[in-house]
């Protein structure tokens, strides 16, 4: 049976010099940042997809990037100094925040608690004020490294992905551990929760796709052997009806958020798609549109019929 689904590349952005790690949507829906090995932090516009603009440079690699919709300010997760803030429209970083820790995989954000957290390769969480940026917690519950961190706003939880295989739901005011998952055999890189907060989703090194029942406290609800490498990355799109997942296998594929069946792999032989490892997705508003980053140092913006 043919997919429903047809693909097309619209757009291929260039312009950073090394490994584009991250994407993070921003203030309107169809404006966009990338980071990565280049240090740079760069705004897109979907409407005009070619141009991109250098918002700031830093001096070492960015893997996370997180945007807060109430100040209107980026996070910039930096390998060597702790956290900067970027006021975007001034094109000036207004604070740096020192934390130690080492590389920041995640920034998550909980604005009905008004906290940030940042998960770095030491395996501390931090927690700061969002309003502020103050220091109001560390917790380390592993000596490896946090992966990935998901607010699920209605239960008042993070899931962290932690490269030590386990997920550990914490409650998201206390950091209080609430259960540790275990199913993955490698460092879950991606935990995500489906937009109604009934799931949550989780990628690993181990290529599974698993998802888990929050209602049924975190049971397995089903695993998948999704890709042939590392999965990176799991977005849901703004319906909820369908998520996709990257992956080091350099696919990106689309799945159905109800039944959980594949419907598209887009590569490279068939689409044109990434020539090595896919780290990152945004899935904006419109949900005919798909966003993908690569070490390959570019990103391709997709567009898709359902």
């Amino acid at each position: 049976m043919g997919s429903p689904i047809t693909v097309q590349k619209v757009a291929t952005l260039t312009g950073h010099q090394d490994c584009v790690y991250t994407l993070e949507p921003g203030g309107q829906p169809n404006i966009f940042y990338s980071a990565g090995g280049d240090g740079m932090v760069v705004a897109w516009n979907l409407d005009n997809p070619e141009q991109g603009e250098l918002v700031a440079r830093v001096s070492s690699s960015v893997y996370a990037l997180r945007w807060l919709p109430e100040s209107g300010l980026l996070l910039v997760g930096h390998n060597q100094n702790g956290l900067q803030v970027l006021d975007v429209a001034g094109k000036k970083i207004i604070k740096s925040i020192a934390l130690g820790g080492g590389a920041f995989f995640d920034i998550a954000h909980a604005s009905h608690l008004q906290k940030i957290y940042v998960g770095a390769t030491n395996g501390t969480l931090t927690v700061l004020d969002s309003q502020d940026f103050q220091v109001q917690q560390v917790k380390q519950y592993s000596t490896k490294s946090v992966r990935s961190i998901a607010v699920n706003a209605a239960r008042n939880e993070l899931a962290v992905g932690y490269s030590d295989n386990l997920i550990r739901i914490l409650d998201a005011e206390t950091l209080a551990l609430k259960l540790e998952l275990e199913g993955h055999t490698n460092s879950v890189f991606t935990v995500v929760y489906s937009p109604d907060g009934q799931h949550l989703l989780s990628g690993s090194r181990d290529a599974h796709l698993k998802v888990w029942q929050t209602n049924q406290s975190y049971q397995e609800y089903a695993s998948n052997i999704a890709h042939l490498f590392t999965i990176n990355n799991i977005v849901f799109s703004s319906d909820g009806q369908y998520f996709a997942t990257c992956s080091m296998d350099k696919s990106v594929k689309i799945w159905d958020a109800r039944t959980f069946r594949l419907l598209k792999v887009i590569d490279k032989a068939r689409h044109a798609g990434h020539g090595t490892s896919v780290n990152k997705l945004f899935w904006p508003a419109r949900v005919n549109s798909l966003v993908s980053c690569s070490d390959d140092r570019t990103i391709s913006v997709w567009d898709i019929n359902f």
